[in-house]
């Protein structure tokens, strides 16, 4: 830390921060600058709306005195320092003005060209967009070097990451003085460089787009998908609910976006059904219904959860588990008889091409013979050695409190009440879904780690700014590298080129970055 209190290139915290657009996230990045210390000014184009918000920002300060989160004295400091403002021209002497307008190119040139006429030379410019080029947004500059993206997630007082991206025209010095400075504010910034949905929203994406698919598909409904994102995946909310929350016009609006940037790339394609939500104005919780129905009352849909079934007395466990290798021990306390023996040599042998190594894996044999295992990408219906019964990915086998199951069309209802049974003697509900090639969290969590190490190697972000983005901005359970990392590049290729065997439209085709860290069994992270 410097003497001003503010580390590396960071403004000094006597600095005034403008900020230009008064609605809720701009008021939220201008409580963090005022909380860290700095004057702060509010602008807004609308007659009497800064000074409304510097009302509601006074009011949410008292808010945290009255939780204890903040000193009295602190607050009434902090409320010395900021002040509405009627006209661009006050804004002469501010050394940072943040733009929190509407999300429109024209809007946010125009405004930046105004500014322009206003600040110094050395005021940094910053734009909270989050899914416009902010190159884009500098073209119109006459020194398009001070803009840099200062992307904030809402709310901007409570979540920690910050997106700090250099257009193609900025200036590596005001990338770095935008990172310190909000480092200084105590945030987390990440580096990115300025490409469609930067790193969360870009990475994001199949978190939706595959639970929209798989709906879509008639593998299971919304409620059941959400409960196995989070109770097997560890994920925080599931994506039907989430989007809920964000607004379904707000997520499909992102979700186009970054496809229509991307020249229409199938990995990043929208979801119909999403889309058939939107235009029936159906957002989510604003509106009263999304996927779900948020009415006072109304009940919230379960789950799909299987019976309570009897557990096989004995298995066979042949060749390895792979990631999945943590149940065994979990079997063993279960008391189930658990008898070890080779891969059969016809499994061992088959296919040479893509995904042999997942296609290699080892089952679980069920007294009847149905090979139970962990999906590879491909359906079990297309399993050369049928009967079989997938099983999901799940984060912690020991901590997941719920497991996905997909039989084959061959597997006989004694054999899934079986596979039901083991996984419920092991503490977990069970939720039969249909044949889903790569199932649910199998087929999301691939293509959340194909995605970052596609970003990593397309220069947008480092691995670990990328891995930290997706923790703090989205609440991942882990970093997808990291993730990747634990399942083994190798593994997630496989379970990739199995489901672009199952629909080759390119969307499941791995990366190349992915190819070459399976090939080479490097890692990711």
């Amino acid at each position: 830390m410097t003497a001003s209190g503010t580390s590396g290139t960071g403004l000094p915290r006597t600095s005034t921060v403008a900020v230009v657009g008064t609605g809720t996230m701009g008021q939220g990045i201008a409580q963090v600058a005022l909380v860290a210390g700095h004057p702060v000014r509010l602008y807004d184009a609308a007659p009497g709306r800064a000074a409304q918000a510097v009302d509601a920002i006074a009011a949410r300060l008292g808010r945290l005195v009255a939780k204890g989160a903040l000193a009295a004295a602190d607050r009434d400091a902090a409320l010395g320092r900021l002040a509405p403002v009627d006209r661009l021209a006050d804004l002469a002497e501010t050394e940072l003005a943040v733009e929190a307008i509407l999300e429109e190119l024209g809007a946010k040139q125009q405004l930046f060209t105004a500014l322009e006429t206003v600040v110094s030379d050395r005021c940094l410019l910053a734009t909270n967009t989050s899914s416009l080029s902010v190159t884009a947004v500098g073209g119109a500059l006459r020194h398009p070097g001070r803009l840099v993206g200062l992307h904030f997630f809402n709310p901007a007082p409570v979540l920690p990451l910050v997106e700090v991206v250099r257009g193609h025209a900025t200036d590596r010095a005001a990338a770095d003085r935008a990172y310190d400075t909000v480092a200084a504010w105590g945030k987390t910034p990440v580096r990115c460089a300025d490409t469609p949905g930067f790193i969360v929203n870009r990475i994001a994406r199949p978190f939706y787009a595959e639970a929209f698919r798989g709906y879509e598909e008639g593998g299971a409904d919304p409620a059941t998908i959400d409960a196995v994102l989070r109770e097997s995946g560890g994920f925080r909310m599931g994506p039907f609910e989430l989007t809920d929350l964000i607004g379904q016009d707000v997520n499909e609006a992102v979700t186009r976006s970054v496809w229509e940037s991307l020249f229409h790339d199938p990995k990043f394609t929208p979801s119909l059904a999403q889309r058939r939500l939107v235009d029936a104005g159906l957002h989510g919780r604003k509106t009263g219904r999304g996927w779900y129905d948020h009415a006072d009352g109304a009940p919230r849909p379960r789950p799909h959860t299987a019976e309570p079934c009897e557990a096989p007395a004995k298995l066979a466990l042949h060749g390895d588990l792979g990631p999945a290798a943590g149940l065994v021990a979990l079997i063993e306390e279960a008391g189930i008889a658990l008898s070890r023996e080779p891969v059969p040599e016809t499994l061992a042998a088959a296919g040479t091409g893509a995904g042999a190594e997942a296609r290699s894996r080892g089952f679980l044999a069920l007294p009847d013979g149905t090979r139970l295992s962990l999906t590879d990408g491909s359906a079990a219906t297309t399993d050369p050695h049928p009967p079989g019964i997938r099983f999901d990915l799940a984060l912690d086998y020991r901590t997941a409190t719920r497991v996905a199951l997909a039989p084959s069309a061959t597997a006989a209802p004694e054999a899934v009440a079986a596979a039901t049974g083991l996984f419920q003697a092991l503490g977990k509900q069970v939720s039969v879904v249909g044949d889903l090639p790569g199932m649910i969290v199998a087929r999301t969590v691939a293509m959340l780690v194909d995605f970052a190490a596609d970003a990593v190697a397309r220069g947008v972000a480092s691995a670990a700014d990328i891995d930290t983005a997706m923790r703090t901005g989205v609440n991942y359970p882990r970093g997808p590298l990291h993730w990747g990392d634990q399942l083994g590049a190798a593994w997630v290729r496989d379970v990739l080129e199995n489901l672009h065997d199952a629909c080759p439209t390119g969307r499941y085709a791995p990366s190349q970055a992915l190819i070459r860290r399976a090939a080479t069994e490097g890692k990711l992270l």
